[in-house]
């Protein structure tokens, strides 16, 4: 893809975010304009949203930098690209179940190694391991039992590759 022509996505990405925060503006002023109980409701819920999304943003925002500073591009596409192997599936695996934090705010990181070079198949995988959650296997374990935590756990890390690769296959 030429220059240019990446600008011009760009430029239309950015038109099109600000377009929708218009339209989302808009939207609040008309139903404040008509129901204003119902309109400071939604305030105070967006508030209490933020509060809750902005650490974890901030976390990975933080992670970003960091990846941008001290990642290049030569040791992504190594470790977690298309050509990573075995090493790069495990890898993915052991970080999705190793994330904590709302999946969404993992989004801005992954898109971020994803242009780098990182392997639509590895994002996949990593999104998927991430349902298998560290510190819940002890109440799993005391809820349903270790032959059942085991298998369940063995069950997501098999179906997180598998996940990995139908992506794979089908974006490929």
């Amino acid at each position: 893809m030429d220059v240019g022509r990446e600008k011009t996505n760009n430029a239309r990405q950015a038109m099109r975010a600000w377009l929708f925060l218009f339209f989302v503006a808009g939207v609040f002023a008309v139903t404040a304009l008509f129901s204003p109980a119902v309109a400071s409701r939604a305030l105070v819920s967006f508030g209490s949203l933020l509060t809750r999304i902005v650490p974890a943003l901030a976390l990975v925002f933080c992670l970003i930098f960091l990846a941008n500073l001290f990642l290049e591009r030569k040791w992504l596409a190594k470790y977690l690209g298309k050509t990573s192997g075995v090493r790069g599936w495990a890898l993915a695996v052991m970080c999705g179940i190793l994330s904590v934090g709302p999946l969404h705010a993992w989004y801005p990181l992954l898109g971020d190694l994803k242009a780098k070079g990182m392997s639509s198949a590895l994002v996949a995988t990593f999104l998927y391991a991430r349902a298998l959650k560290l510190p819940l296997l002890p109440l799993m374990v005391h809820y349903f039992g270790v032959e059942f935590t085991v298998t369940l756990s063995l069950c997501i890390i098999t179906f997180s590759v598998l996940n990995g690769l139908l992506v794979r296959r089908i974006v490929a």
